[in-house]
C-alpha cells in the first residue's frame, strides 16, 4: 500500500453540482433571472480579466466581425415586415392591386429566406469558431493538467477534474454561440424595433411604455421561482447519478452484493426519484398566477392597441394598427435577454475563472529547461540517494538524511513498518515525487535534471495498484510500446508467466479486458501490468509492495514473474514480507523516515539490529490488505 499520500476524499470540498454546469440564460424570460453565489464566490477566489478572454478570440477577429454584421443585417431586415405588411393591408388589398400585391408578398419571402439564409452561416461560423476555442482550451489544460504532481490528484476529486474538462469548457460553447451573439442580437432587435415602433406611431409607443414594465417584472418574478427550485432538482439529481455511479458500477456491484445491501441501495434511489416529482410538480406550478397575470396583459396588448387606434380623431391606418402590434410583440423577448445580461456576464465569467484557475496551476514537479542528455539504452542503473529529505506540503519530514547507493544490476530491497516512508522513496526515483532536500541521481545525473519522457523510459514502475485501461489487452500491452507487434507482446506475456492464459481466451490478444481490468484477478492483472513493463525494458526497476494484495499462490506466481523482470536490472523493491526479500544483494531497514541498517539480508539478520526486531515481531512486516 503506499504510504503518505492523502486520500482522495480528504482533498477539495465537493462542489453543487450546477457549480460544475454553470447554466447561461437565453434570455427568453424562463432562464436563471439572479446571480449564483457560487460563480460570485469563483470570481471572488479567481479573478479573470478582460484582456485574458479576448486574447482567446484574438485569432477570430474576422469571423467575429463578420457575424456581427449578420446579425445587424438580419434584425434590420426583419423589422422591415410589419412594414410590408401595412402596405399589404392599407394599399394593395382594398385597391386590388396586383402587382403591388406580388412585390410585397415576394419581398416578404425574400425576407424570410434572407433571415433564414443568414442565421444558417451565422450558427455555422459561430459554432466553427466556439469549437476551435473548445478545443484549444481543453487540449491546454488536458495537457496541463497531465503536468501536475502525483499530489495535485491525491488531494483533488477525479469528478472535480473531469468537470473542469467537460462541462466547463462545453459551457462554453453556450457563452461563445448562444450568450455573445444573443446579446448582440437582442440589443439590435430591441432598438430596431422601439424605433420602428415611433416611425409607425409614437402614440402607441407611449402605450407600451406602460404595458411592458409590469409583463417584465412578472417574467422576472417567475424565472425566479424556477430558479431557486431548478437548483434543488440540479441537486437531487446529481444525488441520484451519485447512486447510480456507486450502485452499478463494476466495483459498486461487487460491494453491495457482498454487504447485502441491494435492497437498501434501490431505496435510496427510489426515494430520490420519488421526491423528484414533487420537484417538478412544484416546477411547473411556480408562478403559475402570475403566468396568467402575464397571459392577460399580453391579451390586453393588442385590445388596448385597436381601442387606441379606433378612438375618434385616429388617423391610424388598419394596417398601421396590425404592424404595431406584431411589433409589440417581437419586443418583450429581446428586452428579457438584456435585463438577463449581467447574470449571463458573471456566470460566462464564473466558467472562464474555473478553467483558468486550473491552467494557472503551477507543477511542483517541472521538466528541466536544459535536460541532461542521457541514453536509455546505454545507461548503467546506479541509482544513489544522496542526503534525500523529503516532505508533504510543508509538513513534517517523511524522509530524513537518506544516503542509499543501489549498484547496476542489483537488487535492494527496503523493508519497515508502515510510515516509514518506503513508498515515498520508491517515488523519487521516477518523479512521482521531487526529493525537498538532497538529491536522486542515475549515473549521477539528478533526476530532476532527465527529461521526463527519458525518464520514463529508464526507470519501469511495478505497484500493488495494477491500473489496466478499458481496452483490448493489446492496446493495453502497446501503451509500452506503441510499435510492438504481436510477437513482441507474446514474448512479454510469457515472460510475465501468462501467455498460456491469455492464450485460451477466444479472442485473444483482442480480449477487452474490462472497466480497470476487473474481468481478470488480481494477479493476473498484475502480470499483464509485468508484461507491459517487460516491453518498456527499463534499466531501472521499481517493485512497490507488487504482491502484497495476493494470496501465496498467486504470488508465486507474480514473484517468477518479477524476478525474471529483475534480472539484470538495478531493482528497487518496497516489501512487506520477508520472503520477498531475502534474496536481495542489499536490504535497507527504514523506521521513522531514517535509514537504520543497509546490509546484506542474512547478515543483517545475525546482527540482532532493526532487521532481526522485524523478523522477531513476525513473518509479515505489515498487514497484506
Amino acid at each position: 500500500m503506499t504510504e503518505n499520500i492523502s486520500s482522495a476524499r480528504g482533498g477539495q470540498e465537493p462542489r453543487s453540482p450546477r457549480n460544475n454546469s454553470p447554466k447561461i440564460s437565453n434570455g427568453d424570460g424562463r432562464g436563471p433571472a439572479r446571480v449564483n453565489p457560487a460563480d460570485k464566490t469563483q470570481l471572488e477566489r479567481h479573478p479573470v480579466s478582460i484582456k485574458r478572454i479576448t486574447a482567446l478570440f484574438a485569432p477570430h477577429k474576422v469571423t467575429i466581425s463578420v457575424v456581427v454584421l449578420l446579425i445587424t443585417a438580419s434584425s434590420v431586415i426583419s423589422l422591415a415586415q410589419p412594414f410590408l405588411v401595412r402596405g399589404i393591408i392599407d394599399s394593395a388589398l382594398p385597391e386590388k392591386n396586383v402587382p403591388l400585391l406580388a412585390w410585397l408578398a415576394g419581398a416578404m419571402i425574400a425576407i424570410a429566406a434572407a433571415t433564414a439564409i443568414i442565421g444558417v452561416v451565422q450558427t455555422w461560423m459561430t459554432t466553427g469558431m466556439g469549437q476551435r476555442i473548445m478545443h484549444a482550451l481543453r487540449t491546454r489544460l488536458f495537457t496541463h493538467l497531465q503536468k501536475q504532481s502525483l499530489a495535485f490528484f491525491t488531494k483533488t476529486r477525479s469528478g472535480e477534474v473531469q468537470s473542469r474538462l467537460n462541462n466547463d469548457i462545453s459551457g462554453m460553447q453556450s457563452v461563445i454561440t448562444s450568450t455573445a451573439t444573443g446579446v448582440a442580437s437582442n440589443l439590435t432587435t430591441a432598438v430596431g424595433t422601439a424605433v420602428a415602433m415611433v416611425a409607425l406611431s409614437p402614440r402607441l409607443s407611449l402605450l407600451s411604455l406602460v404595458v411592458i414594465p409590469p409583463a417584465v417584472w412578472f417574467s422576472r418574478r417567475v424565472a425566479l421561482l424556477r430558479r431557486d427550485i431548478t437548483s434543488t432538482m440540479q441537486a437531487e439529481l446529481a444525488t441520484m447519478n451519485t447512486y447510480v455511479e456507486e450502485g452499478l458500477s463494476v466495483s459498486g456491484v461487487r460491494l453491495a452484493k457482498t454487504l447485502g445491501t441491494t435492497g437498501r441501495d434501490a431505496a435510496r434511489y427510489t426515494d430520490s426519484s420519488e421526491r423528484l416529482i414533487g420537484l417538478e410538480l412544484r416546477s411547473q406550478l411556480a408562478g403559475r398566477w402570475r403566468m396568467a397575470t402575464m397571459g392577460i396583459i399580453f391579451s390586453a396588448i393588442p385590445a388596448l392597441i385597436y381601442f387606441a387606434g379606433g378612438l375618434p380623431g385616429s388617423t391610424m391606418s388598419i394596417g398601421t394598427i396590425v404592424a404595431f402590434t406584431a411589433l409589440q410583440a417581437s419586443i418583450f423577448r429581446p428586452i428579457m435577454g438584456l435585463l438577463n445580461l449581467g447574470v449571463q456576464w458573471v456566470t460566462a465569467m464564473a466558467l472562464f475563472s474555473r478553467i483558468f484557475e486550473y491552467l494557472d496551476l503551477v507543477p511542483d514537479i517541472t521538466a528541466p529547461a536544459r535536460p541532461v542528455p542521457l541514453d536509455p539504452a546505454t545507461v548503467r542503473g546506479e541509482v544513489r540517494f544522496e542526503g534525500v529529505r523529503f516532505a508533504y506540503d510543508g509538513g513534517p519530514d517523511v524522509l530524513r538524511g537518506i544516503d542509499l547507493a543501489l549498484l547496476p544490476g542489483t537488487a535492494t530491497a527496503v523493508v519497515g513498518p508502515t510510515g516509514s516512508g518506503k513508498s515515498t522513496l520508491g517515488a523519487l526515483v521516477p518523479r512521482l515525487h521531487d526529493a525537498t532536500g538532497g538529491r536522486v541521481t542515475i549515473d549521477g545525473v539528478d533526476v530532476r535534471d532527465i527529461a521526463p519522457d527519458v525518464l520514463a523510459r529508464i526507470v519501469g514502475v511495478v505497484s500493488q495498484e495494477t491500473y489496466l485501461v478499458h481496452a483490448s489487452i493489446r492496446e493495453n500491452l502497446q501503451l509500452a510500446a506503441p510499435d510492438a507487434g504481436d510477437a513482441e507482446l507474446w514474448r512479454a506475456l510469457g515472460a510475465a508467466r501468462i501467455a498460456d492464459l491469455v492464450a485460451g481466451l477466444p479472442e485473444g490478444l483482442g480480449t477487452l479486458v474490462g472497466a480497470r481490468g476487473h474481468r481478470f484477478s488480481g494477479g493476473e492483472q498484475q502480470r499483464l501490468a509485468i508484461a507491459r513493463t517487460i516491453l518498456r525494458n527499463p534499466r531501472v526497476l521499481i517493485l512497490d509492495e507488487a504482491t502484497s494484495a495476493l494470496d501465496n499462490t498467486t504470488e508465486a506466481q507474480v514473484q517468477a514473474a518479477l524476478d525474471h523482470l529483475a534480472v539484470g536490472r538495478t531493482t528497487l523493491t518496497i516489501a512487506h514480507r520477508l520472503s520477498t526479500v531475502a534474496d536481495a544483494d542489499q536490504l535497507a531497514v527504514l523506521a521513522g523516515g531514517t535509514l537504520v541498517e543497509v546490509g546484506v539480508p542474512a547478515q543483517l539478520r545475525d546482527a540482532g539490529g532493526a532487521y532481526a526486531a522485524l523478523i522477531a515481531a513476525g513473518e509479515e512486516l505489515e498487514p497484506a490488505v
